[in-house]
């Protein structure tokens, strides 16, 4: 699979690697019992492991009904459950430093990984939260990586108000916890301006989709 990719300027000479979390992750709370943590640049080299993944990955379309018909989703999928083996080593670096970090809050590991491949601005997601399982009733987190060129990420409060905006890429990590999936909604808008092709790795635990 090709792409058109235009690398970062130090993204592909950088040896690819997670950085530490700790104090040097930023918390928002957002109200409701929602809040993201944002460290951007986390994962080093990661411009390298978005051309590992465009290749490595058994990407697949799908399909799925809304309303009356049957339409194609605008994005490129490969879900990853748990004892499933990462399609790169680095991934499971990353899911390891999460569990480290965040495991002890959470009350249990990430466990699973779902990929998507954003290869323009014609692909997107629209409004949700992840509230297949437990997310509808129970407070979870979600740790997305993004690697490839920068795309924002919008949050809004569930039933409507002011979004939020984050720009998320070249190894940029958000976590949304407490009762973000619930609250919260968020979205990959489509855009008509010149967009570089994105990969973004959602690490979620057990029944969390």
């Amino acid at each position: 699979m090709t792409s058109s990719f235009q690398a970062s300027l130090l993204g592909l000479d950088e040896e690819l690697g997670v950085g530490p979390l700790g104090a040097a992750v930023r918390r928002t709370q957002l109200g409701r019992g929602a809040w993201i943590d944002l460290l951007p640049g986390w994962l080093s080299g990661a411009d390298t492991l978005f051309e590992r993944l465009v290749d490595a990955v058994p990407w697949h379309a799908e399909r799925r009904r809304m309303y009356d018909r049957v339409v194609d989703v605008p994005r490129l999928l490969k879900f990853y459950d748990e004892g499933e083996p990462l399609p790169d080593p680095v991934l499971d670096d990353c899911r390891r430093a999460l569990n480290e970090h965040y495991e002890r809050e959470l009350g249990e590991p990430f466990r699973t990984a779902g990929l998507c491949f954003y290869r323009d601005g014609r692909d997107s997601v629209a409004w949700h939260g992840d509230t297949i399982g437990r997310g509808s009733t129970e407070d979870t987190m979600v740790a997305i990586v993004s690697v490839g060129s920068p795309r924002p990420l919008l949050l809004r409060p569930r039933g409507g108000g002011p979004s939020i905006r984050r720009d998320l890429g070249h190894g940029d990590l958000i976590v949304m916890g407490g009762s973000c999936q619930r609250t919260w909604e968020h979205a990959i808008p489509k855009t008509a301006r010149s967009a570089g092709p994105r990969i973004s790795i959602q690490f979620r635990p057990r029944d969390v989709r």
